[in-house]
């Protein structure tokens, strides 16, 4: 018999492959339920209705994302490079619910995102770019951390480990940081001529 925490991984996968094809609006409870080959009543035992569903569904982002923010606060400043390749971890582990966010705006009405999405990322500026920037340093901290944020939409079917290193470099650069120093090049090594 499955665990209940096997059932809702059911469930979340096959309403996020609804979601993702038509929309969060347009998936009903009881499409959710063919799919799965339960009866509605059963799917509502797990999820009393579709804003539940996608609550539970949008939950690990959230408190991942707060405490990804917490702890880069509590620890002393990092360097940009290294918060920024954190952050794009973050983003990588979620990126199927971020691509259905931007593919679906009423989620961020329905879970009531905006808010606290614009405060998610003006606490990413402040620990990239101090308390009281300048405009120019603040516009440049909004081009880096959305700009990378893009790129897990932007290309869906590339992997975010080829994605990364130039999505940071790109966020640095946006930043006005100098680029990484690239590894020295290792000469090939001279074969010894053979006597003739």
């Amino acid at each position: 018999m499955s665990r209940p925490t096997d059932t809702k991984a059911r469930i979340h996968a096959v309403a996020r492959a609804l979601f993702m094809q038509q929309g969060v609006q347009q998936t009903s409870l009881r499409q959710i339920a063919d799919q799965l080959g339960i009866t509605k009543p059963a799917l509502y035992y797990h999820f009393d209705s579709r804003e539940a569903l996608v609550a539970s569904m949008f939950q690990p982002l959230l408190a991942d994302m707060e405490a990804h923010l917490a702890a880069l606060e509590a620890a002393p400043p990092s360097d940009p490079r290294v918060l920024l390749g954190q952050h794009f971890d973050l983003l990588s582990r979620h990126r199927d619910l971020i691509v259905m966010l931007v593919r679906d705006f009423s989620i961020l009405t329905e879970l009531d995102l905006v808010a606290r999405m614009f405060a998610w990322r003006h606490r990413l500026m402040t620990l990239l770019v101090g308390p009281a920037p300048s405009v120019e340093a603040r516009v440049r901290a909004v081009v880096a951390i959305g700009g990378m944020a893009d790129t897990a939409v932007e290309f869906p079917d590339v992997p975010m480990d080829r994605i990364k290193p130039t999505a940071i470099e790109a966020a640095c650069a946006a930043l006005g940081l100098p680029p990484a120093p690239r590894p020295p090049v290792r000469a090939a090594a001279k074969r010894p001529r053979r006597a003739t």
